[in-house]
């Protein structure tokens, strides 16, 4: 008889679903605070997978991804899923990125059961959750006054984790290095293979974003035989970019912007202009190198320094990542999906 998938103290059987809260350090006013926690679990065993959201708290397209796939009410094959809307539950209640103890949660694992606030929430997350799973998908945003086009962050180098990104089926793949505390670290380390599924932009839903990463979602489940095999529509073929760089000011001033998310860019196109209040022309932004624009900072103000444009790098697959962009958006943005 299989062992229980046991969550903060909480038995699941094989065919159960699941929801709980797992409790972290309670608010000033003794108001406990619980990480809510959705597990859907097949009748038959298989792999486990994790889908966690706004790590950062005021990254919330993520949240209403794991909505959308909650209501759809999946039926799983095999395996189990762990859905995990809010694990910076602070800083969804306070619009912050941050935890109250000013730490970036996303730069605390694995976290310490004795150490600060963020180490412990992460603590919590990767024994309660992260250590059941073989598979992670984490879901992100640009940060404040940023967006980024749909991608994939991850291990490319790994023949697994490749196979799941191209699986999940946007065309951009970013061949990406763990950072030190990440989320992603703690979780290989523990033995997970991670995606990092980045769109749009914090403190806004954003369509585009949402759909893709719902459907993307449902991809790598099925090709984990999780779910039953899909029918796709128009396949689109991911292309894998090994190096991205951001293009920064070098003067402070109003922005005129010309180059658009997800626009196929030349050596020394010019991407914007930074005027003076008065109007003077203070500089020119060009691109340092051909490539497409994976992520832009959308105010119209800039200081010496800010980053502007970030840009993979394709080589002369260029113009096919443009074609299956454009592809992405023509097959999701019609489709209205209604609000629950």
């Amino acid at each position: 008889m299989e062992t229980p998938l046991n969550i903060g103290g909480v038995d699941i059987l094989l065919g159960e679903q699941r929801q709980l809260e797992l409790p972290v350090a309670s608010l000033y006013t003794d108001t406990q605070v619980s990480i809510p926690v959705h597990v859907i679990r097949a009748k038959k065993p298989g792999p486990t997978v994790f889908i966690s959201a706004a790590v950062h708290g005021d990254e919330l397209n993520g949240i209403e991804i794991i909505r959308r796939l909650i209501q759809q009410q999946i039926k799983l094959a095999t395996g189990t899923l762990i859905l995990v809307p809010m694990v910076n539950i602070y800083g969804v209640l306070n619009q912050s990125r941050y935890m109250p103890d000013r730490r970036d949660l996303n730069r605390c694992f694995p976290g310490s059961q004795k150490g600060s606030l963020a180490g412990r929430v992460a603590y919590t997350f990767i024994n309660s959750i992260v250590r059941h799973c073989d598979y992670g998908i984490d879901l992100h945003t640009g940060a404040i006054h940023r967006s980024n086009l749909p991608q994939i962050r991850a291990n490319l180098d790994d023949a697994d984790t490749l196979a799941l990104a191209q699986a999940f089926g946007v065309p951009v793949l970013l061949n990406a290095n763990v950072r030190d505390g990440s989320l992603r670290e703690a979780a290989v380390n523990n033995g997970a293979r991670v995606l990092l599924y980045e769109a749009g932009e914090a403190l806004r839903f954003d369509e585009l974003s949402i759909q893709t990463g719902v459907r993307g979602i449902l991809n790598v489940l099925s090709s984990l035989g999780v779910i039953r095999k899909r029918r796709l529509r128009q396949k689109i073929a991911p292309f894998v970019a090994n190096r991205s760089d951001w293009t920064r000011a070098a003067a402070s001033g109003f922005v005129c912007e010309f180059a658009k998310l997800g626009a196929y860019v030349e050596k020394g196109e010019v991407l914007a202009e930074i005027n003076s209040p008065l109007g003077e022309l203070i500089q020119q932004v060009t691109s340092n190198r051909a490539g497409i624009v994976i992520g832009k900072q959308n105010i119209p103000l800039v200081l010496e320094g800010d980053a502007m444009f970030h840009i993979a790098y394709f080589g002369s697959a260029a113009d096919e990542v443009v074609e299956h962009i454009e592809i992405m958006n023509d097959q999701i943005m019609p489709i209205a999906t209604p609000i629950i």
